[in-house]
Protein backbone atom coordinates (compact mmCIF):
# COMPACT_ATOMS: atom_id res chain seq x y z
CA UNK A 1 0.00 0.00 0.00
CA UNK A 2 1.52 3.21 -1.22
CA UNK A 3 1.30 6.57 0.55
CA UNK A 4 -0.94 9.02 -0.91
CA UNK A 5 0.37 11.71 -3.07
CA UNK A 6 1.50 15.46 -1.36
CA UNK A 7 -1.48 16.96 -3.20
CA UNK A 8 -3.65 14.34 -2.05
CA UNK A 9 -2.66 15.25 0.77
CA UNK A 10 -3.20 18.89 0.51
CA UNK A 11 -7.23 18.37 0.02
CA UNK A 12 -7.15 16.85 3.45
CA UNK A 13 -9.29 19.63 5.49
CA UNK A 14 -9.98 18.84 8.95
CA UNK A 15 -12.50 21.63 9.81
CA UNK A 16 -15.37 20.15 12.01
CA UNK A 17 -13.64 17.14 12.03
CA UNK A 18 -10.48 18.74 14.12
CA UNK A 19 -11.01 17.79 17.83
CA UNK A 20 -12.40 14.26 16.74
CA UNK A 21 -9.55 12.33 18.45
CA UNK A 22 -8.93 15.07 21.42
CA UNK A 23 -8.96 13.25 24.69
CA UNK A 24 -12.88 14.00 25.77
CA UNK A 25 -13.38 16.43 23.66
CA UNK A 26 -17.11 16.20 24.00
CA UNK A 27 -16.31 17.64 27.49
CA UNK A 28 -17.41 21.73 27.61
CA UNK A 29 -13.70 22.37 29.42
CA UNK A 30 -11.71 20.44 26.47
CA UNK A 31 -13.99 22.54 23.97
CA UNK A 32 -13.07 25.78 25.61
CA UNK A 33 -9.82 25.49 25.95
CA UNK A 34 -9.92 24.54 22.13
CA UNK A 35 -11.55 27.78 20.90
CA UNK A 36 -14.52 26.64 22.09
CA UNK A 37 -17.20 29.54 21.98
CA UNK A 38 -14.76 32.16 20.98
CA UNK A 39 -16.82 32.49 18.19
CA UNK A 40 -20.06 33.20 20.31
CA UNK A 41 -18.95 36.36 21.45
CA UNK A 42 -17.86 37.47 19.02
CA UNK A 43 -21.12 36.59 16.88
CA UNK A 44 -22.67 38.10 19.99
CA UNK A 45 -20.75 41.63 19.44
CA UNK A 46 -22.10 42.19 16.02
CA UNK A 47 -25.91 42.31 14.31
CA UNK A 48 -27.76 39.45 13.55
CA UNK A 49 -28.14 41.02 10.08
CA UNK A 50 -24.30 41.11 9.69
CA UNK A 51 -24.23 37.51 10.46
CA UNK A 52 -26.50 36.41 7.71
CA UNK A 53 -24.61 38.67 5.33
CA UNK A 54 -21.47 36.99 6.29
CA UNK A 55 -22.99 33.48 5.75
CA UNK A 56 -24.48 34.55 2.40
CA UNK A 57 -20.93 35.93 1.59
CA UNK A 58 -18.92 32.45 2.86
CA UNK A 59 -21.09 30.81 -0.10
CA UNK A 60 -21.76 28.03 2.80
CA UNK A 61 -24.48 25.30 1.32
CA UNK A 62 -26.52 22.83 3.01
CA UNK A 63 -24.74 20.17 4.12
CA UNK A 64 -27.76 17.21 4.21
CA UNK A 65 -28.24 16.79 0.67
CA UNK A 66 -30.35 20.01 -0.97
CA UNK A 67 -26.85 22.24 -1.05
CA UNK A 68 -29.14 24.90 -0.66
CA UNK A 69 -27.28 27.93 0.44
CA UNK A 70 -27.64 28.73 4.14
CA UNK A 71 -27.50 32.37 4.29
CA UNK A 72 -30.58 32.65 1.63
CA UNK A 73 -32.63 30.22 3.56
CA UNK A 74 -31.73 32.25 7.11
CA UNK A 75 -32.79 35.44 4.97
CA UNK A 76 -36.00 34.53 4.01
CA UNK A 77 -37.20 34.59 7.90
CA UNK A 78 -39.04 38.04 8.50
CA UNK A 79 -36.97 40.04 10.51
CA UNK A 80 -39.58 43.02 10.69
CA UNK A 81 -43.61 42.47 11.91
CA UNK A 82 -45.87 43.35 9.41
CA UNK A 83 -49.11 43.41 11.92
CA UNK A 84 -49.70 43.74 15.26
CA UNK A 85 -50.54 39.67 14.50
CA UNK A 86 -46.83 39.06 13.28
CA UNK A 87 -45.01 40.05 16.45
CA UNK A 88 -46.89 36.78 18.43
CA UNK A 89 -45.26 34.41 15.90
CA UNK A 90 -41.69 33.52 17.36
CA UNK A 91 -39.09 32.30 15.50
CA UNK A 92 -37.57 29.01 15.43
CA UNK A 93 -34.65 26.99 15.15
CA UNK A 94 -35.05 23.45 13.91
CA UNK A 95 -31.55 21.20 13.49
CA UNK A 96 -32.18 18.26 11.69
CA UNK A 97 -30.16 15.59 13.07
CA UNK A 98 -32.07 12.24 11.98
CA UNK A 99 -29.40 11.46 9.93
CA UNK A 100 -31.01 8.03 8.00
CA UNK A 101 -29.75 7.97 4.22
CA UNK A 102 -28.38 4.79 3.78
CA UNK A 103 -24.61 4.91 3.62
CA UNK A 104 -24.67 8.31 6.03
CA UNK A 105 -22.36 8.24 8.77
CA UNK A 106 -21.46 12.55 9.24
CA UNK A 107 -23.79 13.33 11.51
CA UNK A 108 -23.38 10.70 14.36
CA UNK A 109 -19.67 11.11 15.22
CA UNK A 110 -19.82 14.87 15.09
CA UNK A 111 -22.56 14.91 17.33
CA UNK A 112 -20.61 12.26 19.74
CA UNK A 113 -17.37 13.62 19.71
CA UNK A 114 -17.76 17.51 19.49
CA UNK A 115 -21.28 18.20 20.19
CA UNK A 116 -20.68 21.74 21.51
CA UNK A 117 -19.73 23.18 17.99
CA UNK A 118 -23.51 22.05 16.94
CA UNK A 119 -24.42 23.83 20.09
CA UNK A 120 -22.21 26.90 19.86
CA UNK A 121 -23.86 27.08 16.16
CA UNK A 122 -27.04 26.54 16.74
CA UNK A 123 -27.03 29.77 19.89
CA UNK A 124 -24.97 31.87 16.59
CA UNK A 125 -28.14 31.05 14.35
CA UNK A 126 -30.57 31.51 16.70
CA UNK A 127 -29.03 34.89 17.50
CA UNK A 128 -28.94 35.41 14.15
CA UNK A 129 -32.53 34.70 12.97
CA UNK A 130 -33.72 35.95 15.87
CA UNK A 131 -34.91 32.53 17.62
CA UNK A 132 -35.72 32.36 21.22
CA UNK A 133 -35.94 28.36 21.43
CA UNK A 134 -34.23 25.67 19.08
CA UNK A 135 -34.25 22.39 18.70
CA UNK A 136 -32.22 19.32 17.39
CA UNK A 137 -34.35 16.02 16.52
CA UNK A 138 -32.18 13.28 16.56
CA UNK A 139 -32.74 9.46 15.29
CA UNK A 140 -33.97 7.55 17.75
CA UNK A 141 -31.70 4.90 17.44
CA UNK A 142 -28.74 7.72 18.18
CA UNK A 143 -28.55 7.12 21.71
CA UNK A 144 -25.15 7.41 22.61
CA UNK A 145 -24.83 10.52 20.37
CA UNK A 146 -27.81 11.99 22.29
CA UNK A 147 -26.87 11.30 25.13
CA UNK A 148 -23.58 13.43 24.54
CA UNK A 149 -25.70 16.01 23.04
CA UNK A 150 -28.04 16.50 26.30
CA UNK A 151 -25.19 16.39 28.26
CA UNK A 152 -23.56 19.02 26.60
CA UNK A 153 -26.38 21.19 26.50
CA UNK A 154 -26.53 20.58 30.26
CA UNK A 155 -23.23 21.70 30.30
CA UNK A 156 -23.81 24.90 28.48
CA UNK A 157 -26.73 25.99 30.37
CA UNK A 158 -24.41 25.71 33.49
CA UNK A 159 -21.81 27.80 32.15
CA UNK A 160 -24.14 30.49 30.86
CA UNK A 161 -23.97 30.05 27.07
CA UNK A 162 -27.67 29.10 27.24
CA UNK A 163 -30.70 30.54 29.41
CA UNK A 164 -31.00 33.83 30.35
CA UNK A 165 -28.77 36.99 29.07
CA UNK A 166 -26.09 34.61 27.42
CA UNK A 167 -22.73 36.10 28.32
CA UNK A 168 -24.52 39.66 29.03
CA UNK A 169 -26.51 40.13 25.58
CA UNK A 170 -29.37 40.13 26.17
CA UNK A 171 -30.01 36.86 24.30
CA UNK A 172 -32.46 34.29 25.75
CA UNK A 173 -32.11 30.73 24.10
CA UNK A 174 -33.64 27.36 25.13
CA UNK A 175 -32.34 24.36 23.87
CA UNK A 176 -34.46 20.81 23.72
CA UNK A 177 -32.91 17.87 22.09
CA UNK A 178 -35.01 15.79 20.93
CA UNK A 179 -34.95 12.14 19.97
CA UNK A 180 -37.13 10.23 17.09
CA UNK A 181 -39.20 7.32 16.61
CA UNK A 182 -36.50 5.80 14.48
CA UNK A 183 -38.08 6.78 10.50
CA UNK A 184 -36.47 7.96 7.56
CA UNK A 185 -39.46 9.98 6.08
CA UNK A 186 -38.68 12.65 9.29
CA UNK A 187 -35.33 13.52 7.57
CA UNK A 188 -37.56 15.57 5.22
CA UNK A 189 -37.99 18.61 7.15
CA UNK A 190 -41.54 19.03 6.96
CA UNK A 191 -42.51 15.49 8.13
CA UNK A 192 -39.60 16.48 10.84
CA UNK A 193 -41.58 19.34 11.83
CA UNK A 194 -44.86 17.31 11.91
CA UNK A 195 -43.01 14.68 14.15
CA UNK A 196 -41.67 17.73 16.51
CA UNK A 197 -45.30 18.65 17.18
CA UNK A 198 -46.29 15.10 18.15
CA UNK A 199 -48.08 14.03 14.77
CA UNK A 200 -46.98 11.20 13.14
CA UNK A 201 -44.33 11.71 10.50
CA UNK A 202 -45.88 12.65 7.15
CA UNK A 203 -44.44 15.56 4.59
CA UNK A 204 -46.81 18.91 4.33
CA UNK A 205 -47.64 20.51 1.06
CA UNK A 206 -45.66 23.16 0.22
CA UNK A 207 -46.39 26.06 0.24
CA UNK A 208 -46.35 27.56 2.25
CA UNK A 209 -43.31 26.95 3.30
CA UNK A 210 -41.32 26.61 6.71
CA UNK A 211 -39.28 29.87 6.59
CA UNK A 212 -42.72 31.47 7.11
CA UNK A 213 -45.20 28.39 8.36
CA UNK A 214 -42.68 26.14 10.13
CA UNK A 215 -43.05 24.48 13.65
CA UNK A 216 -46.22 25.66 14.86
CA UNK A 217 -46.94 27.54 11.87
CA UNK A 218 -44.60 30.21 12.61
CA UNK A 219 -41.65 31.22 11.02
CA UNK A 220 -39.02 28.56 10.94
CA UNK A 221 -35.23 27.39 9.51
CA UNK A 222 -34.63 23.52 9.43
CA UNK A 223 -30.73 23.20 8.72
CA UNK A 224 -28.57 19.94 8.63
CA UNK A 225 -25.66 18.96 11.56
CA UNK A 226 -23.16 20.02 9.60
CA UNK A 227 -24.34 23.24 7.76
CA UNK A 228 -24.85 24.78 11.97
CA UNK A 229 -21.71 23.10 13.00
CA UNK A 230 -19.74 24.90 10.41
CA UNK A 231 -21.12 28.53 11.28
CA UNK A 232 -18.39 29.49 14.57
CA UNK A 233 -15.51 28.43 12.20
CA UNK A 234 -16.90 30.88 9.48
CA UNK A 235 -17.32 33.32 12.28
CA UNK A 236 -14.07 32.92 13.46
CA UNK A 237 -12.33 32.41 10.24
CA UNK A 238 -14.38 34.88 7.79
CA UNK A 239 -15.83 34.27 4.72
CA UNK A 240 -12.69 34.39 3.01
CA UNK A 241 -11.27 32.28 4.95
CA UNK A 242 -14.24 29.82 4.41
CA UNK A 243 -14.09 30.31 0.66
CA UNK A 244 -10.39 29.41 -0.17
CA UNK A 245 -11.58 25.93 0.29
CA UNK A 246 -12.91 24.27 -2.07
CA UNK A 247 -14.62 25.34 -5.64
CA UNK A 248 -15.96 29.30 -6.67
CA UNK A 249 -19.41 27.62 -6.31
CA UNK A 250 -18.75 25.04 -3.65
CA UNK A 251 -17.33 26.27 -0.69
CA UNK A 252 -15.23 25.15 2.26
CA UNK A 253 -14.52 21.60 3.30
CA UNK A 254 -17.47 18.48 3.46
CA UNK A 255 -17.09 15.10 5.39
CA UNK A 256 -17.26 12.49 2.87
CA UNK A 257 -18.20 8.85 4.83
CA UNK A 258 -16.60 6.08 2.45
CA UNK A 259 -17.90 2.96 2.78
CA UNK A 260 -17.54 -0.39 0.84
CA UNK A 261 -15.10 -2.09 -1.10
CA UNK A 262 -11.64 0.02 0.11
CA UNK A 263 -9.05 -0.41 2.40
CA UNK A 264 -9.85 1.75 5.14
CA UNK A 265 -13.63 3.16 5.56
CA UNK A 266 -14.65 5.96 7.47
CA UNK A 267 -14.73 9.90 7.71
CA UNK A 268 -12.57 12.05 5.64
CA UNK A 269 -13.07 15.93 5.56
CA UNK A 270 -11.66 17.01 2.25
CA UNK A 271 -12.11 19.80 -0.21
CA UNK A 272 -14.92 20.57 -2.09
CA UNK A 273 -14.29 19.05 -5.32
CA UNK A 274 -11.83 16.26 -4.57
CA UNK A 275 -12.44 13.01 -6.70
CA UNK A 276 -13.43 10.12 -5.71
CA UNK A 277 -9.92 8.93 -7.41
CA UNK A 278 -8.07 10.92 -4.46
CA UNK A 279 -10.59 10.19 -1.78
CA UNK A 280 -9.86 5.87 -2.65
CA UNK A 281 -6.33 6.86 -2.33
CA UNK A 282 -6.60 8.93 1.10
CA UNK A 283 -8.25 5.57 1.97
CA UNK A 284 -5.62 2.89 1.16
CA UNK A 285 -6.78 2.06 -2.53
CA UNK A 286 -9.23 -0.70 -2.98
CA UNK A 287 -9.13 -3.55 -1.02
CA UNK A 288 -7.17 -6.30 -2.10
CA UNK A 289 -8.22 -8.11 -5.52
CA UNK A 290 -11.39 -6.05 -6.15
CA UNK A 291 -11.65 -3.21 -8.88
CA UNK A 292 -13.97 -0.05 -8.71
CA UNK A 293 -17.31 -0.84 -10.73
CA UNK A 294 -19.87 1.36 -9.35
CA UNK A 295 -20.46 3.88 -6.23
CA UNK A 296 -22.98 6.40 -4.60
CA UNK A 297 -22.07 9.79 -4.33
CA UNK A 298 -24.55 10.74 -1.99
CA UNK A 299 -26.43 7.83 -0.55
CA UNK A 300 -28.30 5.50 -2.52
CA UNK A 301 -31.17 8.01 -3.45
CA UNK A 302 -28.44 9.24 -5.71
CA UNK A 303 -27.86 7.97 -9.30
CA UNK A 304 -25.27 5.77 -9.48
CA UNK A 305 -21.92 6.51 -10.90
CA UNK A 306 -19.28 4.14 -12.60
CA UNK A 307 -15.49 3.74 -12.66
CA UNK A 308 -15.74 5.85 -15.78
CA UNK A 309 -16.46 8.41 -13.11
CA UNK A 310 -13.40 8.60 -10.89
CA UNK A 311 -12.38 11.45 -11.93
CA UNK A 312 -15.26 13.83 -11.50
CA UNK A 313 -15.01 16.76 -9.06
CA UNK A 314 -16.93 16.18 -6.46
CA UNK A 315 -18.83 19.10 -5.20
CA UNK A 316 -22.82 20.45 -6.23
CA UNK A 317 -21.76 21.51 -9.79
CA UNK A 318 -19.60 18.74 -10.69
CA UNK A 319 -21.25 16.05 -9.30
CA UNK A 320 -24.23 16.90 -11.28
CA UNK A 321 -22.63 18.11 -14.44
CA UNK A 322 -22.47 14.15 -14.16
CA UNK A 323 -25.81 13.04 -13.98
CA UNK A 324 -26.03 12.92 -10.01
CA UNK A 325 -26.38 14.97 -6.73
CA UNK A 326 -23.67 15.36 -4.14
CA UNK A 327 -26.33 14.68 -1.55
CA UNK A 328 -25.09 13.69 1.97
CA UNK A 329 -21.72 12.52 0.20
CA UNK A 330 -22.21 9.04 1.52
CA UNK A 331 -20.00 7.49 -0.71
CA UNK A 332 -20.64 3.72 -1.04
CA UNK A 333 -18.04 2.38 -3.08
CA UNK A 334 -18.90 -1.28 -4.69
CA UNK A 335 -16.39 -3.72 -7.10
CA UNK A 336 -16.81 -5.95 -10.02
CA UNK A 337 -17.31 -8.32 -7.28
CA UNK A 338 -20.56 -6.75 -6.57
CA UNK A 339 -24.02 -7.07 -8.24
CA UNK A 340 -26.02 -3.45 -9.39
CA UNK A 341 -29.11 -5.55 -9.43
CA UNK A 342 -28.86 -6.72 -6.04
CA UNK A 343 -27.95 -3.81 -4.74
CA UNK A 344 -30.99 -1.58 -6.13
CA UNK A 345 -32.88 -4.49 -4.43
CA UNK A 346 -31.58 -4.06 -1.31
CA UNK A 347 -32.30 -0.24 -1.16
CA UNK A 348 -35.26 -0.50 -2.95
CA UNK A 349 -36.68 -2.96 0.02
CA UNK A 350 -35.07 0.11 2.44
CA UNK A 351 -37.49 2.65 0.75
CA UNK A 352 -40.65 0.20 0.11
CA UNK A 353 -40.13 -0.08 4.16
CA UNK A 354 -39.66 3.59 5.05
CA UNK A 355 -42.09 5.04 2.58
CA UNK A 356 -44.74 7.08 4.65
CA UNK A 357 -47.56 5.31 2.57
CA UNK A 358 -49.12 9.15 2.65
CA UNK A 359 -49.21 9.32 -1.55
CA UNK A 360 -49.71 6.55 -4.56
CA UNK A 361 -46.90 6.92 -6.26
CA UNK A 362 -44.67 6.31 -3.63
CA UNK A 363 -46.79 3.68 -1.86
CA UNK A 364 -47.65 1.05 -4.32
CA UNK A 365 -44.31 2.32 -6.71
CA UNK A 366 -42.01 0.94 -4.43
CA UNK A 367 -44.23 -1.88 -3.88
CA UNK A 368 -44.58 -3.26 -7.25
CA UNK A 369 -40.77 -2.51 -8.13
CA UNK A 370 -39.49 -4.86 -5.11
CA UNK A 371 -41.90 -7.88 -6.11
CA UNK A 372 -40.09 -7.36 -10.06
CA UNK A 373 -36.37 -7.30 -8.42
CA UNK A 374 -37.85 -10.21 -6.95
CA UNK A 375 -38.83 -12.06 -10.09
CA UNK A 376 -36.14 -10.93 -11.79
CA UNK A 377 -33.06 -12.03 -9.04
CA UNK A 378 -35.17 -15.25 -8.76
CA UNK A 379 -34.72 -16.34 -12.14
CA UNK A 380 -38.31 -15.47 -13.17
CA UNK A 381 -37.98 -11.82 -14.97
CA UNK A 382 -39.20 -10.97 -18.74
CA UNK A 383 -37.44 -8.54 -20.70
CA UNK A 384 -41.01 -6.60 -20.22
CA UNK A 385 -40.22 -6.22 -16.49
CA UNK A 386 -37.01 -3.79 -17.75
CA UNK A 387 -39.66 -1.92 -19.37
CA UNK A 388 -42.35 -1.66 -16.28
CA UNK A 389 -39.45 -0.95 -13.80
CA UNK A 390 -38.89 2.29 -15.73
CA UNK A 391 -42.37 3.20 -16.27
CA UNK A 392 -43.17 3.19 -12.79
CA UNK A 393 -40.02 4.94 -12.20
CA UNK A 394 -41.34 7.38 -14.51
CA UNK A 395 -44.88 7.40 -12.62
CA UNK A 396 -42.73 7.48 -9.17
CA UNK A 397 -40.35 10.90 -10.40
CA UNK A 398 -41.93 14.09 -9.97
CA UNK A 399 -45.28 12.48 -8.88
CA UNK A 400 -44.84 11.98 -5.41
CA UNK A 401 -45.41 14.23 -1.94
CA UNK A 402 -41.78 14.48 -1.26
CA UNK A 403 -38.48 13.41 -1.96
CA UNK A 404 -37.92 10.10 -1.04
CA UNK A 405 -40.37 8.65 -3.95
CA UNK A 406 -37.75 10.70 -6.45
CA UNK A 407 -34.68 9.06 -3.98
CA UNK A 408 -35.91 5.40 -4.50
CA UNK A 409 -35.94 5.52 -8.68
CA UNK A 410 -32.42 7.07 -8.86
CA UNK A 411 -31.00 3.63 -8.20
CA UNK A 412 -32.73 2.12 -10.32
CA UNK A 413 -32.83 3.97 -13.32
CA UNK A 414 -28.66 4.45 -13.16
CA UNK A 415 -28.58 1.04 -12.42
CA UNK A 416 -30.16 0.14 -15.81
CA UNK A 417 -28.79 2.84 -17.84
CA UNK A 418 -24.95 1.42 -16.74
CA UNK A 419 -26.01 -2.07 -16.34
CA UNK A 420 -28.35 -3.15 -18.37
CA UNK A 421 -26.64 -6.30 -19.10
CA UNK A 422 -26.22 -8.08 -15.61
CA UNK A 423 -30.10 -7.52 -15.21
CA UNK A 424 -30.82 -8.89 -19.10
CA UNK A 425 -28.37 -11.87 -17.79
CA UNK A 426 -30.37 -12.83 -14.65
CA UNK A 427 -33.74 -13.01 -17.27
CA UNK A 428 -31.65 -14.80 -19.85
CA UNK A 429 -30.39 -17.23 -17.23
CA UNK A 430 -26.68 -16.54 -18.06
CA UNK A 431 -25.95 -15.17 -14.09
CA UNK A 432 -27.68 -17.64 -11.13
CA UNK A 433 -30.56 -16.90 -9.54
CA UNK A 434 -29.57 -14.50 -6.13
CA UNK A 435 -32.70 -15.38 -4.69
CA UNK A 436 -34.73 -18.51 -3.88
CA UNK A 437 -38.51 -19.22 -5.06
CA UNK A 438 -39.63 -18.71 -1.18
CA UNK A 439 -38.35 -15.13 -1.79
CA UNK A 440 -40.86 -14.66 -4.65
CA UNK A 441 -43.82 -14.62 -2.39
CA UNK A 442 -45.06 -11.06 -2.67
CA UNK A 443 -43.46 -10.43 -6.29
CA UNK A 444 -45.83 -9.46 -9.06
Amino acid sequence: MTAPRRETLEKLTPVLTKRWLSPEAWRIGVYEQLDGYAALRKALAAHPDDLIQLIKDSGLRGRGGAGFPTGLKWGFIPQTARSARDTEKPHYLVVNADEGEPGTCKDLPLMTHDPHSLIEGVIIASYAIRANRAFIYIRGEAVHAARRLRNAVREAYAKGYLGTNILGSGLDLDVVVHSGAGAYICGEETALLDSLEGFRGQPRLRPPFPATHGLYASPTVVNNVGTIASVPYIVLGGAGWWKSMGTEKSSGPMIYSLSGRIANPGQYECSLGITLRELIELAGGMQPGHNLRFWTPGGSSTPLLTAEHIDVPLDFEGVAAAGSILGTTATQIFSDQDCPVYATYKWLEFYHHESCGKCTPCREGNYWMVGIYRRILSGAGTAQDLDTLLDTCDNILGRSFCGLGDGATSPVTSSVKYFKQDYLDYIEGRKAPRLSGKQLVGAH
